[in-house]
């Protein structure tokens, strides 16, 4: 507090004005420091206090305000709307407080956006908790953000569902909305999917937000390495749509990176069809990779599991992850695979164990041991797949181990 000195003013009214804000700011600090160990009752009684200061409290002329530094008093009107939200000041403050230092906001009429989109109250205040940057855009970019993702959402219900998860992308700068139109007519233009544009515009806004003919010439990549592997015409829009929403990113790659990787894959032996398979199960992952990094994987990989060129070729052909790890991560989940007893040949027999992290792997050995399952003995699919894949598998052995063997060759057991 003792930096909050207040200059000598000969006009008494603008005194006990300087005296008003700074009492203000210590209720501020002091409710962001120690509200955590009050009760709500008393954190409730501050925020009032607050409030009750803003309003009467008018702006005062920059050389007037009592900090030391002109950025340093936060906007009240910004504080009071947002309060009355029910908004996490706090978080806001930790994590965002330069927001509230800006000025113009427009709190009240982005709040009015979202309700009339059909955004609950809870809904708006964890909005602008996570993304408080929403309240500096004027009430004409948000008109014209909806506008935009109204054309390619479903539904008004949907919308408030991707702004919930994914405000950045629908509170972005205006200087960006010619772009995200032509990107939108584009995507249009070969029929994906609603969804599935409203997917790319949720998960990768700079995909949009970038000249259109970028993403035409990633979009034109891939579908001249589609059908030059030979994928079939009529399912290349369903297969676009598929790699497109599986990984977003992959628009945001330059397209000379796709070709010299497949070139590179080809070289180490693998057929047209199945670079197909490894275009389409990578998941867009092979723009992300350079044949540098590929030769040093598969050179380590190679040796680790002691197997051939062609033997290789068919544990990436099953897990294609092999290929993307880099060979630190690589020998840290073959360290722990062997410490917890297992052995080369099940690694190489199930691959996919390979995508596990080596604290999913302990996990799921613990459940399947404290269940009777030896995996040092038993196959590894059990242990590999995703959350949802091992949850099944495991309720198949519960249900194999719980069930009574028929044997259909016992005699009766009939009433003496």
């Amino acid at each position: 507090m003792h930096n909050m000195c207040l200059p000598v003013l000969q006009n008494l009214d603008h005194t006990v004005a300087c005296i008003k804000v700074c009492v203000l700011q210590a209720i501020i600090f002091f409710d962001e420091q120690f509200v955590g160990d009050w009760s709500q009752e008393f954190a409730s009684m501050l925020r009032l206090i607050a409030k009750s200061l803003c309003r009467r409290v008018p702006a005062l002329p920059l050389n007037l305000r009592p900090c030391a530094t002109l950025n340093s008093v936060e906007n009240p009107q910004t504080v009071e709307a947002l309060y009355d939200l029910c908004v996490d000041i706090q978080k806001v403050r930790k994590l965002k407080g330069w927001v509230l230092h800006q000025s113009p906001a427009y709190v009240p009429e982005v709040a009015a956006l979202l309700r009339d989109l059909g955004a609950s109250g809870s809904i708006i205040a964890q909005i602008l908790a996570v993304h408080p940057e929403a309240v500096l855009c004027s009430p004409e970019q948000i008109q014209a953000q909806r506008d935009l993702w109204v054309s390619v959402c479903p539904n008004q219900r949907e919308l408030v569902g991707v702004i919930e998860k994914f405000p950045a992308s629908f509170f972005t700068s205006s200087s960006h909305h010619a772009n995200q139109r032509h990107n939108i007519a584009y995507f249009k233009s070969l029929n994906l999917n609603k969804r599935i544009i409203t997917k790319l515009m949720a998960s990768a806004p700079q995909s949009f937000s970038r000249p259109v003919e970028q993403n035409e010439a990633m979009v034109c990549t891939l579908q001249q390495a589609y059908q030059e592997l030979g994928g079939e015409e009529a399912n290349m829009k369903i297969w676009l749509q598929k790699l497109l929403s599986q990984n977003p990113f992959v628009l945001l790659k330059s397209p000379d990176v796709l070709k010299q990787n497949m070139l590179f894959l080809r070289d180490k032996g693998f057929s047209t069809a199945e670079l197909l398979h490894l275009l389409s199960k990578l998941r867009g992952f092979v723009t992300e990779l350079n044949p540098d990094s590929m030769r040093q994987t598969l050179a380590y990989s190679q040796v680790t599991m002691g197997c051939s060129e062609s033997e290789l070729r068919h544990i990436i052909l099953d897990c294609p992850a092999v290929l993307y790890y880099p060979k630190d991560i690589l020998e840290e989940r073959f360290a722990g695979l062997f410490r917890a007893g297992i052995s080369m040949s099940q690694i190489t027999e199930t691959p996919t164990v390979l995508e596990l992290t080596t604290q999913i792997v302990n996990y799921r050995i613990q459940r399947l041991k404290a269940f009777g399952y030896d995996v040092r003995t038993g196959s590894l699919k059990v242990l590999s797949g995703t959350k949802k894949d091992f949850e099944m598998n495991f309720g198949k052995l519960q249900l194999r181990r719980e069930r009574p063997i028929f044997n259909p060759v016992a005699p009766l057991k009939g009433d003496d």
